[in-house]
């Protein structure tokens, strides 16, 4: 029987569709999102992102645009990653109301983490710095294309 071919390394030209939960610690919100991901150099990758999140009242968006360095490679991967963030919210219910945004940096430590050759697990610890400085996590899957 032989064993997956995980893909092990970050070359240029690789790329990473990411399908996620978010969990924001300080405003206790959870989310939901998308992004890609894409590997201009070896070992560092750029990664455009979108989350809905789910507060109480109102609706929440974020764009973030994110700079990771890979420092390991294998089936288990650690980054460090800084970037850009902004968000659109309406605190009143529903759609009517006033749209406020918001813009930031982020910062924090991630990892993908291989399970077979076609989808790893990834996961993030995020601050956020725009008006609401937001701590979260992010758990979900990454598709290698």
């Amino acid at each position: 029987m032989a064993l997956p071919s995980y893909s092990q390394t970050q070359e240029q030209g690789d790329a990473r569709v990411h399908a996620f939960g978010t969990y924001g610690l300080r405003w206790q919100e959870f989310g939901i999102g998308g992004g890609v991901e894409y590997f201009f150099l070896e070992h560092f990758a750029l990664m455009p992102s979108f989350t809905y999140h789910f507060p109480n009242i109102g609706n929440r968006t974020n764009f973030s645009f994110d700079l990771r360095y890979y420092v390991s490679e294998g089936p288990s991967q650690l980054y460090f990653m800084a970037g850009y963030s902004q968000d659109w919210e309406n605190t009143q219910p529903g759609d009517p109301g006033v749209r406020r945004t918001f813009n930031g940096a982020n910062m924090g430590v991630g990892a993908y983490i291989a399970i077979v050759d076609w989808v790893g697990l990834s996961t993030e610890f995020k601050f956020q710095s725009q008006n609401r400085r937001e701590l979260g996590f992010r758990v979900g899957l990454a598709f290698p294309l």
